[in-house]
This record gives C-alpha cells, structure tokens and sequence, in this order.
C-alpha cells in the first residue's frame, strides 16, 4: 500500500512537471541588454500583445525586469520586491507572438521567458505595507466636471504601457504619459493622464475618475493609492509639484545630459516647491497614510545576464 502511494504522488510530481513545460511560449525572442543612454535620452518603450497596436510582435525597450514582472504576473511595481539591480539593469526584448494569442497566454509567455532566459524563481507573500487613502478634503473638491466625450490636448491617444521621455543639451522638457508615446496627441475619450518634467518641476494634468488619479498617484508615489473619495463622476484636474524621480515606477528615468561640446551642464539648483503629497490638496483632496495587506511577488533570485538567443 505504501508503495502504490509513493507511486500515485511521483506520477502527481510527473503531471504536474509537464504542465509546467507545456506552459505557452513565444515563438521567437531576443533578449539583450540595452544600449547606454545617448545624449541624455533614456526612452522606455513596452509595445505589443494582445489588445495592443501589433498583437503579433512584443517590443520592450530600456526596461527593467521589474516592468516585465508587472505585466507577466498583472501587478503593480509597488508588489515586486527583490534583489536592487531588478530596478536598476536595463534590456531590450522583442518577440513573435503566435495569432490568436489570449492575453492570459501572453502573460504565461512572459513568465516563462523570464523563467528560462533570466532564471527567475519568486514566490507570493502577503506583506503589511504602507498604503496611502486618496480622500475629499474638508473643504471638498476643487475640480471641474469633464463635459461629455471632452478629450483634453496633449496625452497620446493609443492605448498601452508605451512610455518615453528625456532630456536634451537645450534643457527641453521631459514628457511622461500613461497610455502611448511622448507627449503628442490627444488623451483617450474614457479619459488618461500626462506629465511634463522641465527644470525639476513637474506638471500633471488629465480627465477621468478618482480611480484612475489614484492609479496615476501609485505610479508617481511608488507604492499603493486607494481611491476612497466617493466620488463617481469623471473630472478634469491639473498638479504642479516637485517630483521625487526615485519613488516613480512604471516610468522613464530622465537622465541629466551634457552640452554641445561634452561638458556637464550648469547645476540649475535644488527644486524648490511643494511634493506631490502636499501638492494634491490644490484639487481639494488629501492623502492619508496607513498600512495594508498586500500580495507581493518576491523574487528570491535571478540572473543578471540573460540566457543565448
């Protein structure tokens, strides 16, 4: 009888195993390290799949493995914790993914190229962090109510987690946004966000719901906003503040450039003006800290150098 048993769960072991390796996989992949930054630029780009322009090609571009666990495991920056370097290393990754690919198959993919080319092993973990309440302040809200089908200029119009940005010899600015490429074009109808950067100073304007502030917010802020406002309607909202760049996620980091002849350029000085925190309360709303449970991925090792193509 113990034999039959020891038998039943090697076969388990056995199953299990091959459903891991039949797990869905991209046809072709290339994954090498990006190139250094070129005059001051660094622009990050994560295009294709599923839903996207070109369901059928992937192109990440200056991202860190932290982007693509966000995408391969559908969480955000804020629940990646692991070695420093998985913020900091940056790669180039362009696939073929095969026609009619579902977005739960591209996610899979995702997870295994991380597997086999990074040699990715994580784990999940419910951790006490800290968690911010975007609520009304006592005064209520200082926001105008988007007119109908309004689309605001400036924010790119196509959908996705394209992202670019940087900084010129001439001192031009630096543009984020949360759905296409650097700054051109109109926001999406249902909504979206932009950001400029110029001169240490950062200006944040958008149209949508207090739930995709706070989804903006978490970006900016590096860990979890909770929108508890109440409120239900769609608004139009503009921040100015000082950035800090070390907590942002999800975002290109602009990188101080040098002038026509190589030198380093004149230190404009620290920034000066209030933090996005403080910042939130020209809309007349307010951030509250607290803790909360929440489900992370821990990535308990990894290798620095990814795998032959």
């Amino acid at each position: 009888m113990k034999r039959h048993a020891i038998a039943i769960g090697v076969l388990m072991l056995g199953c299990c195993a091959a459903q891991a390796d039949e797990r869905p996989t991209f046809e072709v992949a290339v994954v090498k390290h990006a190139a250094p930054p070129q005059n001051g630029l660094l622009a990050v780009r994560m295009a294709g799949g599923p839903g996207h322009g070109d369901p059928a090609q992937l192109t990440y571009t200056n991202v860190t493995i932290r982007d693509v666990l966000t995408v391969a495991y559908n969480v955000k920056a804020y629940q990646v914790t692991g070695p420093d370097w998985l913020n900091a290393e940056r790669f180039d990754i362009t696939a073929k993914i095969a026609p009619g690919t579902t977005e739960p198959q591209f996610r899979e993919m995702l997870q295994s190229l991380l597997a086999e080319r990074f040699d990715v092993k994580l784990h999940h973990e419910t951790k006490d962090l800290p968690v911010m309440s975007l609520v009304v302040g006592k005064n209520g809200p200082k926001m105008t109510e988007s007119k109908p089908d309004e689309t605001p200029a400036g924010g790119p119009s196509a959908p996705g987690a394209n992202f670019g940005g940087g900084a010129n010899s001439g001192g031009g600015p630096v543009r984020f946004s949360n759905s296409g490429g650097p700054g051109r074009g109109a926001l999406p109808p249902g909504g979206g966000n932009r950001m400029m950067i110029m001169n240490g100073k950062a200006t944040m304007d958008g149209s949508g719901t207090m739930s995709q502030l706070a989804d903006m917010l978490t970006r900016q802020l590096g860990l979890p906003v909770i929108d508890k406002t109440g409120l239900t309607k769609k608004y139009d909202y503009k921040l100015e503040y000082t950035p800090d760049m070390s907590r942002m996620t999800g975002m290109p980091i602009p990188m101080r450039a040098s002038g026509n002849d190589g030198s380093a350029p004149a230190d404009a000085g620290e920034p000066t003006g209030p933090t996005l925190e403080n910042a939130i309360q020209q809309l007349g709303l307010k951030l509250e800290r607290g803790k909360g449970p929440v489900d992370t991925i821990v990535v308990d090792s990894a290798n620095r150098t990814p795998s032959e193509n």
